[in-house]
């Protein structure tokens, strides 16, 4: 164990698996050799991070759930208890499909829902939400919610994660939206 990073003792790291500073390890974990974990991690207890899985700074891991070869997470990313992501279309217990695993991406910021399940070779936009038990089988675009099984678009969100109204302003903290050409949403005023 790295005096950089915290791990539970009875996590088990792999030799060659990449934690950066600040990463809390919790309980019953595995992480195996070339995964890749960011800064400023939190992963829940019962957590599995397959070999070729990166994980971006400041993103929270809860509780059993288990991140397969082909997963990339950006910054900020928050994935609920339970979330299921898989990575081959056309699993066959008999057929070797190593070389068929569908890369899948998870946008800054984005928020995965308790019990959800991502479908390999979707990505989640940029501050997108997932809502618990969806099931989600297409690209999630930016700042959208999708709920359901399967996932359909719910609502605009803003970064907060609170819902936009009609005007696409954030009902929270009051935060203005616009849709370009292709309908996306983005803030009417970029930060940074």
């Amino acid at each position: 164990m790295s005096e950089s990073y915290y791990a539970h003792p009875s996590a088990q790291i792999d030799e060659g698996a990449e934690i950066g500073e600040g990463t809390r390890i919790w309980h019953w974990c595995h992480l195996m050799k070339g995964s890749k974990v960011g800064k400023n991690c939190n992963i829940g207890e019962n957590a599995f991070i397959e070999s070729g899985v990166t994980l971006g700074n400041n993103v929270k891991v809860k509780n059993n759930v288990a991140l397969y070869t082909g997963l990339e997470c950006e910054d900020n990313v928050f994935i609920g208890p339970n979330a299921v992501f898989t990575n081959v279309a056309n699993p066959r217990s008999f057929i070797e499909r190593k070389s068929e695993f569908k890369k899948t991406v998870i946008k800054e910021g984005a928020t995965i829902g308790a019990n959800a399940t991502i479908v390999c070779g979707h990505d989640i936009g940029k501050y997108a939400f997932v809502g618990a038990g969806s099931v989600v089988t297409k690209t999630v675009p930016a700042y959208t919610m999708v709920v359901g099984n399967p996932a359909k678009w719910y609502a605009y969100v803003c970064k907060c994660g609170c819902k936009l109204n009609k005007n696409l302003v954030c009902t929270e903290c009051g935060k203005k939206y616009i849709a370009d050409d292709q309908e996306e949403i983005r803030p009417e005023v970029e930060e940074g």
